[in-house]
């Protein structure tokens, strides 16, 4: 391949494969021409759309280029190293000198990273409680002391000097075994489990082949997830198809309980990442019942319930947040069997 270095822009690059390379996969025909750029920094720019040939985006990093093609990559203009403070409105449940404990909506990223450097909690706090924020976690993560993925709502802590971060973060790492630690979620799950409560006992990694998923490995980190059933839900053939769980973590980590429901067999409801071979299943849903599925878009996860001891006065706080309102959507249609 040939860089054209004739571009009279500095964040525009042009490479163009040569007619000795035959067919090749577009990220490794990149990665071969552009040495200073990462593996996954070319990603996350395929996958962005800043990478096109002959005009059009192309967000593939396995499509094949072949001899003559021509590729353009629209680099980003840099951003600071350390996030900015955002107007982003918060709903705030508790706040005081140590510690602020947000409802988390759908659809907001809790720390900036590749692809969401700005807009993400993060921000939010640092808008919001200025430089009062525990430095601890870094500037990428100032007062973050644990995190939900992007479309899981619910509560969340971050701490709001040095003091309670150090206090939060032995908490989350006991996480109830001898404190007062305790989180718990809603989650609608595909099928119903054959006993009323139980637990998974499986250690989790990174998956050996998607390194964006996580799952059950036997040499991966502890992991355990204690479920107990609320609600079970039948569908249009009178047969069970859908439950509601209460679930509490025993360890914290990245996608648990999603890995965890997925490998008993009940993924969660919407999951694209860990159940989307359960889409059939959506046909055994009323009309209606599919209809919310449709627009929820989500996994069915929320973080309902929160509690620890506060790191100053060591008094025991609780907070409980509602369903909010595409999962009491979800939960009334599959009560109804509509």
């Amino acid at each position: 391949m040939e860089q054209d270095s004739s571009s009279n822009s500095a964040q525009r690059l042009k490479v163009t494969v040569a007619g000795d390379e035959g067919s090749v996969r577009l990220d490794r025909a990149l990665a071969v021409r552009l040495a200073e750029l990462s593996r996954s920094r070319l990603k996350a720019l395929i996958l962005g759309g800043s990478v096109s040939i002959a005009g059009a985006p192309v967000r593939d990093p396995a499509y094949h280029v072949v001899a003559g093609d021509t590729i353009t990559i629209d680099m980003p203009e840099a951003v600071a190293a350390e996030p900015k403070g955002e107007n982003i409105a918060l709903n705030i449940v508790h706040e005081d000198d140590d510690i602020i404990v947000i409802d988390k909506p759908r659809g907001l990223v809790v720390h900036p990273a590749a692809g969401h450097e700005t807009g993400t909690l993060v921000n939010a706090l640092i808008a919001h409680c200025g430089s009062s924020l525990s430095g601890i976690g870094g500037v990428r993560r100032p007062g973050i002391v644990h995190r939900l993925d992007k479309d899981t709502t619910g509560l969340m802590v971050a701490a709001k000097n040095d003091r309670a971060h150090q206090s939060l973060t032995g908490q989350f790492a006991d996480h109830g075994r001898a404190g007062a630690m305790r989180r718990g979620y809603m989650a609608f799950i595909w099928g119903v489990p054959n006993r009323l409560r139980g637990t998974v006992d499986a250690p989790i990694d990174r998956h050996p082949f998607a390194r964006e998923k996580m799952a059950v490995r036997e040499r991966g980190r502890e992991a355990i997830t204690h479920w107990e059933i609320q609600e079970s839900f039948d569908g249009r053939d009178g047969k069970p198809v859908a439950a509601q769980l209460a679930c509490q973590l025993e360890t914290g980590r990245t996608h648990q309980i999603r890995v965890h429901l997925a490998h008993i067999g009940h993924p969660l409801m919407g999951d694209a990442v860990y159940g989307p071979h359960f889409k059939t299943k959506a046909s055994h849903l009323g009309p209606k019942s599919q209809a919310a599925l449709n627009t929820l878009g989500r996994q069915a996860l929320h973080a309902y319930l929160l509690a620890l001891e506060h790191p100053q006065t060591g008094e025991i706080l609780e907070w409980i947040s509602d369903l909010p309102a595409d999962l009491t959507r979800l939960r009334d249609r599959l009560r109804a069997t509509q």
